[in-house]
C-alpha cells in the first residue's frame, strides 16, 4: 500500500513538473530561433541592446525595493501586535489582507486616480495636493498600489513566521531585560522572521516586476508595460526577456534557500 501511494505521489509530481517545464522549454527554444534555421542568442542581444530594457528593468527593481520596505514597515508591527495583544482580531485582519484578491488591479488603479489626482480638501483646507502632478508623487502612489497588491503574500509570510515562534515569551523575556518595543522588533522579532521575510520579499519582487495594469494607467516606465508593448511589435525578444526574468527569479530563490539554511544552521548551533 505504501509503495502504491509513493508511486502515485511521484506520478502527480512528474505531471505537475511537466506542466510547468514544457511551456518554459518551448519558450526558451523559441527565443533562440530568431534567425531562421539557426540557433543563437540574437533575440537576447537585441533585447539587451534596447536602452528601454535597462531603464524599465531598473525602475521596476527600485519600485520593488521601496515596496518591500513599505510592506515590512506596515505589516511586521501590525502582525506582531495582533499576535501579541489582539489575537481575536486575527480573522478580521486576515480578511482585510485578502481584499486585493477580490478587487481587480484595474479597479484599484482607477480608484487611486479618482481619489488622488486632485487635491484632497477638508472644510476648504487642502490636506495634501494631487499625487499625479509630478514623477516623484506618482512613484509614491505606485509604491502604495504595489504595497496593496503584495499585502496578501507578505502578510501570510509574516503571519506564518510569527506562528512558528513563541511571540509572547520572547516579548516578556526581552521586556524583563529592559528592552523597548523598537529593540524587541528590530533585534528579536525581525531576526527570527528572516526566512519568512525573505519569502515575502521574493513574492513582492515578482509581483512588482511583472505588474502591468497599475503601471500602465499611471504612465510609469515599468518593466511590465515595456514587455507588453514589445510583444505587440516583436516576437522573439519578449520570449527572451521572459526567460531572463524567470532565471533571475530562480537565482533569487536559490539565494533565499542558502540564507535560510544558514540561519537555521546557526539557530541549531546556538540551541546546542
Amino acid at each position: 500500500m505504501k509503495r502504491q501511494v509513493s508511486w502515485l505521489a511521484w506520478l502527480f509530481y512528474l505531471i505537475g513538473a511537466l506542466y510547468f517545464i514544457v511551456p518554459l522549454f518551448g519558450t526558451a527554444v523559441f527565443s533562440l530561433q530568431k534567425k531562421r534555421g539557426e540557433i543563437g542568442l540574437s533575440a537576447y542581444q537585441a533585447a539587451f541592446a534596447d536602452p528601454k530594457f535597462l531603464e524599465t528593468f531598473l525602475f521596476s527593481n527600485v519600485m520593488a525595493v521601496f515596496t518591500i520596505l513599505t510592506s515590512l514597515l506596515l505589516i511586521v508591527p501590525t502582525a506582531y501586535w495582533v499576535h501579541l495583544r489582539m489575537p481575536r482580531w486575527r480573522s478580521a485582519v486576515e480578511f482585510v489582507t485578502l481584499m486585493p484578491f477580490v478587487i481587480p488591479a484595474i479597479v484599484l488603479v482607477f480608484g487611486f486616480i479618482k481619489m488622488y489626482s486632485k487635491p484632497v480638501t477638508l472644510f476648504g483646507v487642502t490636506i495634501f495636493p494631487s499625487l499625479t502632478t509630478s514623477n516623484l508623487s506618482t512613484n509614491i502612489l505606485l509604491i502604495c498600489a504595489y504595497t496593496v497588491l503584495a499585502l496578501p503574500y507578505m502578510y501570510r509570510a509574516v503571519d506564518n513566521g510569527l506562528r512558528a515562534m513563541d511571540v509572547r515569551s520572547l516579548t516578556e523575556a526581552a521586556q524583563s531585560l529592559g528592552a523597548g518595543w523598537g529593540v524587541i522588533l528590530w533585534r528579536i522579532i525581525m531576526p527570527n522572521l528572516r526566512s519568512a521575510l525573505l519569502s515575502g520579499a521574493l513574492l513582492t519582487f515578482a509581483i512588482v516586476v511583472g505588474e502591468l495594469t497599475i503601471a500602465s494607467f499611471l504612465a510609469r516606465p515599468a518593466f511590465g508595460p515595456y514587455l507588453a508593448l514589445l510583444g505587440n511589435h516583436r516576437a522573439y525578444e519578449p520570449a527572451a526577456l521572459a526567460i531572463v526574468t524567470f532565471a533571475l527569479t530562480w537565482v533569487a530563490m536559490g539565494l533565499i534557500d542558502l540564507v535560510t539554511r544558514g540561519s537555521q544552521g546557526g539557530a541549531m548551533a546556538g540551541a546546542r
